[in-house]
């Protein structure tokens, strides 16, 4: 038997909800799946759905998150039939407690740390570090330098990256340059708030909360990322201006000042949709299965 209701949306404001998540979405995907339908690669925007892996129908549907009813709902494969409509199928937060758990602790152990704003996304770089242009992932597109002067940015600022799913992306040459040595099991250890990696990432973690959280919360931390992801190749060692995208030349004191000023927006936008994740986390897992807050 499903448990009771936390809340309950009347047809007409779960409809409109619904309605106005679908637009935004098809905002969003419009573009992307024309370009796919072409063929076409952009090497920005087609990474929120590359290496992401929520794919756009997953995206477009909405739900309102676990305990709320549904008024007049129809039961399909995520929800059941209660009295008075629908309700999400509580067995799904059952199944995803250690997934929930481990979302929860990384989320608490970055907002406990202050955000470091230093690294001035070599990391880019660092993963054409001693390549040919040929051999560079989006070699349709140039670099700004040369493959030798773009080595010589990376030797004489060095790389500070603390982020896994970017570090081991690396070129094999770059990472005995990087600072820290990132792992998937130091991901809790190492991740901060100023990475503009982990805040893309709240995406990933929102979706992977989906459908227990609210889908409005979803496609705020898609938005988020979406800028994010923007600036992250502005700073790339890639020519992209003929995409509407300048550079922000990190190789520069001007450029380094551009970007970490950047870097700090988008650290404290990301905060309140950190928090926003956490305590979704928190509502979702027993209060004995929820680790204390790191402060």
């Amino acid at each position: 038997m499903a448990a009771p209701a936390a809340e309950v949306l009347d047809r007409d404001v779960w409809r409109a909800r619904r309605q106005a998540h679908e637009e935004l979405v098809d905002g969003w995907l419009a573009h992307h799946l024309a370009r796919r339908r072409d063929g076409v690669k952009h090497p920005v925007h087609d990474f929120l759905f590359t290496y992401y892996s929520h794919r756009p129908a997953q995206l477009r549907r909405w739900h309102p998150g676990h305990g709320v009813l549904l008024r007049d709902g129809a039961p399909d494969r995520d929800y059941l039939a209660v009295d008075g409509g629908v309700l999400l199928d509580p067995a799904l937060l059952a199944k995803r407690a250690d997934s929930v758990r481990w979302i929860r602790d990384l989320l608490a152990a970055t907002a406990s740390r202050p955000a470091q704003l230093g690294c001035f996304g070599m990391h880019e770089w660092a993963m054409v570090y001693r390549q040919t242009q040929q051999e560079v992932r989006h070699n349709s597109w140039p670099l700004r330098l040369s493959p030798a002067a773009t080595a010589e940015v990376v030797q004489d600022r060095g790389v500070r990256c603390t982020h896994f799913d970017a570090f081991r992306f690396f070129t094999a040459p770059a990472r005995p340059l990087n600072v820290h040595q990132p792992t998937r099991e130091l991901q809790p250890a190492l991740e901060q708030p100023g990475c503009l990696h982990a805040n893309m990432d709240l995406y990933k973690w929102a979706y992977k909360l989906s459908p227990l959280v609210p889908s409005e919360l979803v496609t705020a931390c898609f938005a988020l990322s979406r800028e994010i992801r923007e600036l992250d190749m502005r700073a790339s060692p890639y020519d992209l201006a003929d995409l509407g995208f300048p550079p922000v030349r990190i190789e520069t004191p001007e450029g380094r000042a551009e970007y970490a000023a950047a870097q700090r927006s988008f650290a404290d936008r990301a905060a309140p949709l950190r928090n926003a994740l956490l305590t979704a986390c928190d509502h979702l897992l027993p209060p004995t299965a929820a680790s204390t807050r790191s402060r």
